[in-house]
């Protein structure tokens, strides 16, 4: 839900396919349970020094920083599908 991927070609109410992992490698679209906010998020995933960036693929939308021992990384995008398609 939301736009924060729309750049990545995924809209609102687009479907991702995804592999379960918690393996990723920066630059990875990912699936990210935040454990302080108790919420799932999708965005690209970073290395930053001692913590996460999660970026948005939208230019209107500021990174999300995290410590690692917050993230939970659930699975990484293989495919998208959508209106677009």
């Amino acid at each position: 839900k939301g736009t924060s991927m729309i750049d990545a070609l995924v809209n609102d109410g687009d479907l991702v396919i995804m592999e379960q992992t918690q393996a990723w490698q920066d630059g990875d679209m990912v699936a990210v349970w935040l454990k302080d906010r108790q919420e799932t998020t999708l965005k690209k995933i970073y290395r930053d020094g001692d913590r996460i960036r999660l970026q948005p693929a939208n230019v209107t939308m500021e990174p999300i920083y995290v410590d690692p021992a917050n993230v939970e990384v659930q699975g990484k995008v293989l495919y998208r599908m959508g209106s677009g398609f």
